[in-house]
């Protein structure tokens, strides 16, 4: 398929047509998962799994690398949650420990899992909106 120069600049214009370019507009579409260019596009394709592009405007998602970091940030923020009602919860309850398992197994698992996906997408944008690159030692800059 041969593709002309006036298609080829037509595509080109509606692929950055709703380019965000704002910090506020990459957290946004971070935290709804979306395309971190064009804010459209589904960035997930399973639970955790990044689609290969954006449907919408073809921003290929190989350069997303989020890491654990989500998860880093996640873990301590829910640690913090847990162990301080757990902890409210002894000292002002002093429940039997088969109370502990029900309240904060649960609670556990509800605020882990929940800001998991939102968080790798908000990663993500940032990484995209910030142009974050892995760092190369000893060439060029």
């Amino acid at each position: 398929m041969v593709v002309r120069g006036d298609d080829l600049a037509t595509r080109f214009a509606a692929m950055t047509q709703h380019t965000i370019t704002t910090l506020s507009g990459a957290i946004g579409a971070g935290l709804s998962c979306a395309c971190p260019r064009c804010g459209e596009g589904r960035l997930f394709a399973g639970f955790l799994t990044l689609r290969p592009k954006c449907e919408r405007c073809g921003l290929d998602y190989g350069f997303a690398d989020s890491g654990d970091g989500p998860a880093v940030f996640i873990m301590f923020l829910a640690g913090a949650i847990v162990v301080g009602a757990a902890l409210i919860t002894e000292i002002l309850f002093h429940p039997p420990y088969w109370v502990h398992a029900a309240l904060w197994l649960p609670l556990i698992v509800v605020v882990t899992l929940g800001p998991l996906r939102p968080m790798k997408g908000l990663m993500i944008a940032l990484q995209y909106h910030h142009k974050a690159a892995e760092s190369r030692f000893g060439g060029e800059p």
